[in-house]
């Protein structure tokens, strides 16, 4: 016999597996239709005009990756309308012609967006006096001094006077700075984090070679380096995450750039961003290539382990 949840607060109710698999398997494209977002297909998953970083996968099972959360159209309720998991399950069996045996519930609206919230004045951490500790870190990770020396003198990189970690700066069109990441360069404290007011549209650019008419894609800066050491230099960005508005921005601001190589992580939420990013921009007009590292997690672990198979050779 199918279990059963128990809801606390009206209306009560037992929902069984059966009702929760029903609520669960409903048509997210049509459901948030209903509710009033402006849907739209991209390639084989969809989104919103509302939540551009939102992925929608065989119509079922959503993910966010402005936020890194996900789930079925249960979830979507909960997270995004605020309703407890009851409400959700009602809410969609209704939604679905099941009947229930309750009042009806009221009727869901979608929420107003929130007050639109100025971004902090962007402020770059102060420069330590010189960057031996990050030069060091770096080097450890097996990044060439050469490539460190490049992005050290084109204002890309620098050393945090107070906590020495790596700063990787990216700069819009104009090359003012506007975006900062930060990486810890002890690894028994691993950090990470954007500085306050980064503009995330831009993330981390290597400078622009107009002579190529490609770029190439990575999650992280470090990778970036990586590809450096171990290709040489190419018009790339870092996306310091995800989420692909940095390398739209990027696209406009190079109009002559036609063919994109995602250089995305091997893991399994580098991989799916990979497929679907192609898809994306194959649908506007680009060539796209998807590029994982041939071995290692990320373009760095896989540089340390050739680097490790040369000293020992």
């Amino acid at each position: 016999m199918a279990s059963s949840i128990y809801t606390t607060g009206p209306p009560y109710r037992h929902y069984t597996d059966t009702e929760i698999d029903a609520a669960k398997d409903t048509d997210l494209p049509e459901l948030l239709a209903s509710l009033g977002y402006q849907v739209r297909r991209v390639g084989s998953y969809y989104t919103t005009r509302e939540m551009d970083s939102l992925r929608i996968k065989n119509r079922r099972t959503w993910w966010r990756y402005s936020e890194l959360v996900g789930g079925d159209a249960i979830d979507f309720l909960r997270h995004f309308h605020g309703l407890s998991f009851a409400e959700a399950v009602r809410y969609l069996l209704e939604y679905g012609g099941y009947p229930v045996d309750l009042p009806a519930p009221p009727p869901i609206r979608k929420p107003r967006p929130p007050p639109r919230q100025e971004r902090p004045p962007f402020v770059l951490p102060p420069a330590n006096g010189d960057n031996g500790r990050v030069c060091a870190y770096l080097r450890g990770r097996g990044i060439a001094p050469g490539v460190i020396d490049d992005f050290v003198a084109g204002g890309l990189l620098y050393e945090d006077a107070v906590h020495q970690n790596c700063v990787f700066v990216g700069r819009d069109s104009t090359g003012k700075a506007v975006f900062a990441a930060q990486r810890g360069t002890y690894d028994r404290i691993p950090f990470r984090g954007d500085v306050a007011g980064s503009d995330k549209r831009i993330a981390f650019r290597a400078p622009y070679d107009p002579a190529l008419d490609w770029a190439a894609v990575f999650e992280a800066p470090i990778d970036l380096m990586s590809w450096f050491t171990l290709y040489g230099k190419c018009n790339a960005i870092a996306l310091c995450g995800l989420y692909d508005g940095p390398l739209e921005t990027y696209l406009d601001d190079h109009p002559h750039v036609r063919r994109i190589v995602l250089c995305l992580d091997a893991d399994g939420p580098g991989r799916d961003a990979a497929g679907e990013l192609g898809e994306k921009y194959r649908g506007l007009g680009y060539v796209t290539e998807e590029r994982a590292p041939p071995s290692g997690k990320d373009w760095n672990q896989y540089l340390q382990m050739e680097n490790s198979k040369r000293r020992q050779t």
